[in-house]
């Protein structure tokens, strides 16, 4: 064989092992994805995921009763007794008081419910636990609220799964975090109208469709990053109030990859007992980014 048509030959080779290569790589990445998102979905189907949450209670300074009687303060759903307790606010503290008669168990322990419970505002509340009902109280703002959670919920039970785009690699970019120096806080809007003011580390510079795009995380220096954006997708294919997005931590030279392919929904898409917050202006992109999770079904 002649010199030239050898080194054709391996030109051809090489480009063909090499298509192979990217077909394989891009196939591996879409598998990855799909992993990734199966995984979520089983998050949500557990006793205690976003597709359980059935309510929402205001919580009064002072005492609150708690139970299925149509006089209670907070009005369970459920098979749970017509008084499951008394829930006390008081400045400095959240206490419980079972009713008489009624086992109401620390969910995860087996123990008798405690006196004093911690809120969300303390790191992880204290979650209370009869029959297949769960509650704790978080706190928004000034204000104080029950949520309650039931394994046996609808949503739950009827829940198949969540639409998406199809896997696409270039909805994979590299942003580079720009510092503004000291890590300072965005206000952030939830659904109630509440703003809590998060930790930002800067601002995130990416390429997205040709464009130049720029987002606003919040999160620790050092630790992965949560973003709320908005896109041209909103209201049509998906969620009105914009998805969520996590990141890995910055890396070393303040790169971070943004992979839009794992949007998902808020919890408020489930559920309107969800506090979801919302898209900042900073965060509306300027394109239609046709990846990640689509409007849930079960609310068209």
């Amino acid at each position: 064989m002649k010199p030239a048509l050898v080194l054709h030959g391996v030109v051809i080779l090489a480009l063909a092992l090499g298509g192979c290569a990217d077909r394989d790589d891009s196939a591996g990445y879409v598998r990855s994805v799909d992993a990734w998102h199966a995984d979520r979905i089983e998050r949500l189907r557990a006793e205690d995921g976003w597709l359980t949450l059935v309510g929402l209670h205001p919580l009064a300074a002072g005492p609150n009763t708690v139970g299925t009687a149509a006089d209670a303060d907070v009005r369970l759903g459920g098979a749970a007794p017509s008084l499951v307790g008394t829930i006390t606010v008081a400045p400095d503290t959240v206490s419980f008081a079972g009713a008489a008669g009624v086992a109401v168990l620390e969910a995860g322990t087996g123990r008798p419910a405690p006196a004093l419970l911690a809120t969300d505002r303390d790191g992880t509340p204290t979650v209370l636990a009869i029959g297949t009902l769960r509650f704790h109280v978080i706190v928004r703002g000034a204000r104080h609220f029950l949520r309650v959670k039931d394994a046996a919920s609808p949503v739950r039970r009827d829940f198949r799964g969540i639409d998406r785009y199809p896997v696409d690699p270039r909805w994979r970019v590299t942003a580079r975090l720009v510092s503004r120096g000291m890590p300072r806080t965005v206000p952030i809007v939830d659904v109630l109208g509440d703003v809590a003011n998060e930790p930002s580390p800067g601002v995130l510079e990416f390429t997205l469709e040709g464009l130049t795009c720029r987002l606003i995380p919040t999160g620790e220096p050092g630790q992965p990053l949560f973003i709320v954006f908005a896109d041209r997708t909103n209201d049509e294919a998906t969620y009105g109030g914009g998805r969520f997005l996590t990141t890995e931590p910055p890396a070393a030279d303040g790169t971070v990859v943004l992979d839009f392919n794992r949007a998902i929904n808020p919890p408020c898409v489930f559920t309107p007992y969800a506090t979801c917050p919302l898209p900042p202006e900073e965060n509306a992109l300027p394109i239609a980014v046709k990846a990640g999770e689509m409007m849930w079904g079960g609310r068209h």
